[in-house]
Protein backbone atom coordinates (compact mmCIF):
# COMPACT_ATOMS: atom_id res chain seq x y z
CA UNK A 1 0.00 0.00 0.00
CA UNK A 2 2.85 2.35 0.92
CA UNK A 3 4.60 1.42 -2.33
CA UNK A 4 1.52 2.31 -4.38
CA UNK A 5 1.10 5.58 -2.49
CA UNK A 6 4.77 6.40 -3.03
CA UNK A 7 4.57 5.69 -6.77
CA UNK A 8 1.43 7.78 -7.07
CA UNK A 9 3.08 10.67 -5.21
CA UNK A 10 6.12 10.39 -7.48
CA UNK A 11 3.88 10.43 -10.56
CA UNK A 12 2.07 13.55 -9.35
CA UNK A 13 5.39 15.29 -8.67
CA UNK A 14 6.73 14.53 -12.16
CA UNK A 15 3.41 15.51 -13.71
CA UNK A 16 3.41 18.83 -11.82
CA UNK A 17 6.98 19.65 -12.91
CA UNK A 18 6.40 18.78 -16.57
CA UNK A 19 2.90 20.32 -16.80
CA UNK A 20 4.05 23.66 -18.33
CA UNK A 21 5.97 21.84 -21.08
CA UNK A 22 3.05 19.53 -21.79
CA UNK A 23 0.62 22.43 -22.04
CA UNK A 24 2.99 24.34 -24.35
CA UNK A 25 3.34 21.31 -26.63
CA UNK A 26 -0.41 20.84 -27.02
CA UNK A 27 -1.04 24.59 -27.46
CA UNK A 28 -0.02 24.33 -31.11
CA UNK A 29 1.00 27.17 -33.44
CA UNK A 30 0.50 30.89 -32.96
CA UNK A 31 -0.45 33.48 -35.59
CA UNK A 32 2.65 35.69 -35.85
CA UNK A 33 1.57 38.30 -38.39
CA UNK A 34 1.23 41.94 -37.32
CA UNK A 35 -1.15 42.89 -40.15
CA UNK A 36 -3.60 45.65 -39.21
CA UNK A 37 -7.13 45.83 -40.66
CA UNK A 38 -8.44 49.42 -40.66
CA UNK A 39 -11.20 49.78 -43.26
CA UNK A 40 -11.57 46.01 -43.68
CA UNK A 41 -14.93 44.27 -43.26
CA UNK A 42 -15.13 40.87 -41.58
CA UNK A 43 -18.01 38.42 -41.11
CA UNK A 44 -17.62 35.63 -38.56
CA UNK A 45 -20.38 33.09 -38.03
CA UNK A 46 -20.99 31.79 -34.52
CA UNK A 47 -18.75 34.46 -33.00
CA UNK A 48 -20.83 34.92 -29.86
CA UNK A 49 -18.80 32.28 -28.01
CA UNK A 50 -15.70 30.08 -28.10
CA UNK A 51 -13.18 30.19 -30.93
CA UNK A 52 -15.32 32.55 -33.00
CA UNK A 53 -15.50 35.07 -30.18
CA UNK A 54 -11.72 35.04 -29.70
CA UNK A 55 -11.23 35.41 -33.45
CA UNK A 56 -13.62 38.38 -33.52
CA UNK A 57 -11.80 39.96 -30.59
CA UNK A 58 -8.41 39.76 -32.30
CA UNK A 59 -9.67 41.08 -35.65
CA UNK A 60 -11.47 43.93 -33.90
CA UNK A 61 -8.25 44.69 -32.01
CA UNK A 62 -6.55 45.05 -35.39
CA UNK A 63 -9.09 47.66 -36.48
CA UNK A 64 -11.54 45.71 -38.65
CA UNK A 65 -15.28 46.26 -38.75
CA UNK A 66 -16.51 42.91 -37.48
CA UNK A 67 -19.96 41.43 -38.02
CA UNK A 68 -20.86 38.74 -35.51
CA UNK A 69 -23.37 36.56 -37.37
CA UNK A 70 -25.19 34.27 -34.96
CA UNK A 71 -28.53 32.68 -34.12
CA UNK A 72 -28.75 34.01 -30.56
CA UNK A 73 -28.72 37.79 -31.01
CA UNK A 74 -28.83 38.54 -27.27
CA UNK A 75 -25.78 36.37 -26.67
CA UNK A 76 -24.16 37.99 -29.68
CA UNK A 77 -24.80 41.48 -28.31
CA UNK A 78 -23.26 40.46 -24.99
CA UNK A 79 -20.13 39.19 -26.76
CA UNK A 80 -19.96 42.28 -28.97
CA UNK A 81 -20.23 44.59 -25.97
CA UNK A 82 -17.38 42.75 -24.26
CA UNK A 83 -15.21 42.90 -27.39
CA UNK A 84 -15.93 46.62 -27.95
CA UNK A 85 -14.91 47.39 -24.37
CA UNK A 86 -11.79 45.22 -24.60
CA UNK A 87 -10.54 46.48 -27.98
CA UNK A 88 -11.90 50.06 -27.93
CA UNK A 89 -13.31 49.31 -31.39
CA UNK A 90 -16.93 50.43 -31.69
CA UNK A 91 -17.34 48.71 -35.07
CA UNK A 92 -18.31 45.30 -33.71
CA UNK A 93 -21.82 44.59 -34.94
CA UNK A 94 -24.30 41.75 -34.50
CA UNK A 95 -26.62 40.36 -37.14
CA UNK A 96 -29.09 37.49 -37.01
CA UNK A 97 -28.03 34.33 -38.84
CA UNK A 98 -29.47 30.86 -38.31
CA UNK A 99 -27.51 28.34 -40.38
CA UNK A 100 -30.23 25.74 -39.90
CA UNK A 101 -32.66 27.85 -41.95
CA UNK A 102 -31.88 28.82 -45.55
CA UNK A 103 -34.41 31.68 -45.34
CA UNK A 104 -32.37 33.17 -42.49
CA UNK A 105 -29.17 32.73 -44.50
CA UNK A 106 -30.62 34.54 -47.52
CA UNK A 107 -32.02 37.31 -45.31
CA UNK A 108 -28.62 37.80 -43.71
CA UNK A 109 -26.89 37.95 -47.11
CA UNK A 110 -29.40 40.47 -48.48
CA UNK A 111 -29.08 42.63 -45.38
CA UNK A 112 -25.30 42.56 -45.51
CA UNK A 113 -25.24 43.55 -49.19
CA UNK A 114 -27.49 46.50 -48.35
CA UNK A 115 -25.04 47.65 -45.67
CA UNK A 116 -21.63 46.95 -47.19
CA UNK A 117 -20.03 47.27 -50.60
CA UNK A 118 -17.24 44.78 -49.91
CA UNK A 119 -16.48 41.79 -47.73
CA UNK A 120 -12.77 41.30 -47.13
CA UNK A 121 -12.73 38.33 -44.75
CA UNK A 122 -15.35 35.61 -44.26
CA UNK A 123 -14.81 33.11 -41.45
CA UNK A 124 -17.26 30.23 -41.37
CA UNK A 125 -16.74 29.33 -37.73
CA UNK A 126 -20.20 28.20 -36.58
CA UNK A 127 -20.98 24.53 -36.30
CA UNK A 128 -22.68 21.85 -34.24
CA UNK A 129 -21.51 18.50 -32.85
CA UNK A 130 -23.13 15.47 -31.22
CA UNK A 131 -26.62 16.98 -31.30
CA UNK A 132 -29.58 14.73 -30.57
CA UNK A 133 -31.21 13.69 -33.83
CA UNK A 134 -33.19 16.56 -35.32
CA UNK A 135 -33.82 18.29 -38.63
CA UNK A 136 -33.32 21.82 -39.85
CA UNK A 137 -36.13 24.10 -40.98
CA UNK A 138 -35.52 22.79 -44.52
CA UNK A 139 -35.73 19.13 -43.51
CA UNK A 140 -32.01 18.26 -43.50
CA UNK A 141 -30.37 16.30 -40.70
CA UNK A 142 -28.99 18.96 -38.35
CA UNK A 143 -25.27 18.21 -38.64
CA UNK A 144 -25.14 18.17 -42.44
CA UNK A 145 -27.69 20.98 -42.66
CA UNK A 146 -25.70 23.35 -40.44
CA UNK A 147 -22.07 22.28 -40.86
CA UNK A 148 -22.14 21.68 -44.62
CA UNK A 149 -25.19 23.03 -46.41
CA UNK A 150 -25.71 26.01 -44.13
CA UNK A 151 -22.07 27.03 -44.09
CA UNK A 152 -21.34 26.52 -47.76
CA UNK A 153 -17.90 26.39 -49.32
CA UNK A 154 -14.95 27.85 -47.43
CA UNK A 155 -11.69 29.20 -48.82
CA UNK A 156 -9.55 27.29 -46.36
CA UNK A 157 -10.31 24.31 -44.15
CA UNK A 158 -8.74 24.56 -40.72
CA UNK A 159 -8.51 22.23 -37.75
CA UNK A 160 -8.22 24.15 -34.47
CA UNK A 161 -7.27 21.09 -32.44
CA UNK A 162 -8.99 19.88 -29.25
CA UNK A 163 -10.42 23.03 -27.71
CA UNK A 164 -12.40 23.89 -24.58
CA UNK A 165 -15.55 25.32 -26.16
CA UNK A 166 -19.32 24.93 -26.15
CA UNK A 167 -19.18 22.66 -29.20
CA UNK A 168 -19.25 19.58 -26.96
CA UNK A 169 -22.14 20.81 -24.78
CA UNK A 170 -24.45 18.03 -26.02
CA UNK A 171 -22.15 15.27 -24.71
CA UNK A 172 -21.85 14.83 -20.94
CA UNK A 173 -19.05 12.28 -21.44
CA UNK A 174 -16.92 14.64 -23.54
CA UNK A 175 -17.52 17.50 -21.10
CA UNK A 176 -16.25 15.24 -18.33
CA UNK A 177 -13.23 14.10 -20.34
CA UNK A 178 -12.38 17.69 -21.29
CA UNK A 179 -12.25 18.58 -17.59
CA UNK A 180 -10.19 15.54 -16.69
CA UNK A 181 -7.67 16.09 -19.50
CA UNK A 182 -7.76 19.90 -19.35
CA UNK A 183 -3.96 20.04 -19.47
CA UNK A 184 -4.03 18.63 -23.01
CA UNK A 185 -6.93 20.75 -24.29
CA UNK A 186 -6.43 24.13 -25.96
CA UNK A 187 -8.01 27.33 -24.72
CA UNK A 188 -10.32 29.17 -27.12
CA UNK A 189 -7.55 31.73 -27.72
CA UNK A 190 -5.16 28.95 -28.73
CA UNK A 191 -7.86 27.33 -30.84
CA UNK A 192 -8.36 30.58 -32.78
CA UNK A 193 -4.75 30.86 -33.91
CA UNK A 194 -4.98 28.78 -37.10
CA UNK A 195 -8.12 30.64 -38.19
CA UNK A 196 -6.33 33.95 -37.62
CA UNK A 197 -3.27 32.71 -39.50
CA UNK A 198 -5.33 31.82 -42.58
CA UNK A 199 -7.24 35.10 -42.40
CA UNK A 200 -4.23 37.35 -41.92
CA UNK A 201 -0.99 35.78 -43.17
CA UNK A 202 0.27 37.13 -46.47
CA UNK A 203 1.14 34.86 -49.37
CA UNK A 204 -1.42 32.11 -48.72
CA UNK A 205 -3.46 32.81 -51.87
CA UNK A 206 -1.84 29.95 -53.87
CA UNK A 207 -2.91 27.57 -51.09
CA UNK A 208 -6.62 28.33 -51.42
CA UNK A 209 -8.69 25.25 -50.62
CA UNK A 210 -5.90 23.53 -48.66
CA UNK A 211 -6.09 22.16 -45.13
CA UNK A 212 -4.37 23.84 -42.18
CA UNK A 213 -3.66 22.85 -38.59
CA UNK A 214 -1.49 24.58 -35.98
CA UNK A 215 -0.88 27.51 -38.37
CA UNK A 216 0.60 25.41 -41.14
CA UNK A 217 -0.55 23.37 -44.09
CA UNK A 218 -1.06 19.74 -43.15
CA UNK A 219 -1.75 16.32 -44.62
CA UNK A 220 -5.11 15.42 -46.14
CA UNK A 221 -6.23 11.85 -46.85
CA UNK A 222 -6.39 10.74 -50.51
CA UNK A 223 -10.17 10.30 -50.25
CA UNK A 224 -10.55 13.94 -49.21
CA UNK A 225 -8.48 14.97 -52.28
CA UNK A 226 -10.58 12.95 -54.73
CA UNK A 227 -11.80 15.43 -57.35
CA UNK A 228 -14.66 13.24 -58.58
CA UNK A 229 -15.99 12.86 -55.04
CA UNK A 230 -15.67 16.59 -54.47
CA UNK A 231 -17.51 17.36 -57.70
CA UNK A 232 -20.30 14.94 -56.82
CA UNK A 233 -20.63 16.46 -53.34
CA UNK A 234 -20.81 19.95 -54.86
CA UNK A 235 -23.49 18.93 -57.35
CA UNK A 236 -25.60 17.10 -54.76
CA UNK A 237 -25.32 20.04 -52.35
CA UNK A 238 -26.43 22.52 -55.01
CA UNK A 239 -29.33 20.24 -55.92
CA UNK A 240 -30.45 19.98 -52.31
CA UNK A 241 -30.34 23.75 -51.92
CA UNK A 242 -31.91 24.51 -55.28
CA UNK A 243 -28.87 26.46 -56.47
CA UNK A 244 -27.99 26.73 -60.15
CA UNK A 245 -24.63 28.10 -61.33
CA UNK A 246 -24.31 29.57 -64.76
Amino acid sequence: MLLILGLFTCFLSVFYVTAPSIRKYFAGGVCRTNVQLPGKVVVITGANTGIGKETARELARRGARVYIACRDVLKGESAASEIRADTKNSQVLVRKLDLSDTKSIRAFAEGFLAEEKKLHILINNAGVMLCPYSKTADGFETHIGVNHLGTGVTTYAVHPGIVRSELIRHSFLLCLLWRFFSLFVKSTWQGAQTTLHCALAEGLEPLSGKYFSDCKRTWVSPRARNKKTAERLWNVSCELLGIQWE
